[in-house]
């Protein structure tokens, strides 16, 4: 499926299927095309000779326990090809993502075109529900580069039929003078990222701003009249304080404050904030992606809901199949009733280690 021919009518069609969707029969899909014999991924067949059970036997989402923690060391070191199933035609022709990097190897994931468009259709979803406006004006002033954030660009300018700028961001590199105490230059690079989101809005009719809530409020900071002007702004990222998000909400004087998490192997849209900012919400792009917030010492027993956790992802694309991983967030189990057919995540900031990693701007 391409972008270019894709119409509002079938970006609906295709969530409302999406959330539609049983979760045990979608998980049986999943599992089934991953570890067929002759069309399954390389990665998980090779890995299948080591259970002790045959993964085509799961009937249920809950069985995917029976895995344990995916370990994304191992996307450091094999080849991303490895995990796309031979059942999508060879040779593979697309786009390798990062993730990760700033405390050592990334781990790297390959992106089918479906896996785009997935991400992207939910994407403008969030676009949708939160009222931001089509045949607008954004500046996309996240991470570019081999980050999945950065291809922001094309869902907002192609999906939601507008008209975007950018910047170029290296959060790495900011990530690596905070590591290692040089201040003065982490200050000099945030100057620099600064400067060229003033030059375009303060140059240019931009509506919205799609950036971090980290950079989001040094430009409040650096020039609070320029972000009032702003129609509003969506934050992305990992992490997000409740106390931040009113100031920022309040920076914008009426403007809209859109709100997503996840990084480059699963992203979560933001629900209505709640408790007057004390609770964010967020829906996982079910059923490709599920979020559970599970107990820090037992990965794999759930916490009860309004509970805190860690952050558990599992990936159920057709072409990327990547069970409980283990992320380095914690946030609190949120129950979206019957609204929707999954698990939401809520209010969530660093997972509390002894090596938590510094964050910087993003």
């Amino acid at each position: 499926m391409l972008s270019s021919h894709l119409t509002a009518e079938d970006c609906d069609r295709l969530v409302d299927g999406w959330l539609a969707t049983d979760q045990d029969d979608w998980t049986r899909r999943v599992v089934r095309r991953h570890f067929d014999p002759e069309t399954g991924s390389p990665y998980w067949l090779e890995w299948a000779a080591q259970l002790s059970f045959d993964p085509r036997d799961i009937t249920r989402y809950a069985q995917l326990t029976e895995f344990g923690p995916f370990d994304l060391d191992v996307l450091r070191t094999r080849d991303p090809a490895d995990f796309v199933p031979l059942a999508v035609p060879r040779p593979l022709a697309g786009r390798m993502w990062d993730s990760g990097g700033t405390t050592g190897a990334p781990s790297r994931v390959f992106y089918t075109p479906e896996m785009i468009v997935h991400r992207g259709v939910w994407r403008r979803w969030s676009f949708l529900t939160e009222g931001f406006e089509q045949h607008r004006t954004w500046l996309q002033a996240t991470p570019t580069g081999p980050h999945l954030i950065g291809n922001g660009v094309w869902e907002t300018s192609d999906l939601y039929s507008s008209v975007v700028y950018a910047i170029d961001m290296d959060p790495r590199w900011v990530k690596r003078l905070l590591r290692t105490a040089r201040m003065p230059i982490a200050r000099d690079y945030t100057e620099h990222l600064l400067d060229q989101i003033t030059d375009v809005i303060g140059t240019r009719n931009v509506d919205y701003v799609n950036t971090t809530p980290a950079l989001m409020v040094a430009l409040i900071r650096r020039d609070p009249e320029l972000v009032a002007r702003l129609r509003g702004v969506r934050l992305s990222g990992t992490h997000l304080l409740p106390s931040v998000h009113r100031r920022i909400t309040k920076a914008l004087e009426g403007g809209i404050c859109g709100l997503s998490y996840g990084n480059t192997f699963g992203n979560a849209a933001g629900l209505p904030v709640e408790q007057d900012g004390e609770l964010m919400p967020y829906l996982p792009n079910y059923p490709q992606v599920t979020m559970a917030v599970v107990d820090k010492t037992d990965p794999m027993t759930v916490v009860p809901y309004g509970a805190a956790g860690r952050v558990r992802l599992t990936v159920l694309h057709d072409d990327l199949f990547l069970p409980n991983v283990l992320e380095r967030d914690e946030a609190d189990r949120y129950d979206t009733g019957t609204r929707f057919p999954t698990d939401g995540v809520a209010n969530v900031r660093p997972l509390e280690t002894a090596s938590t990693a510094v964050e910087g701007l993003y």
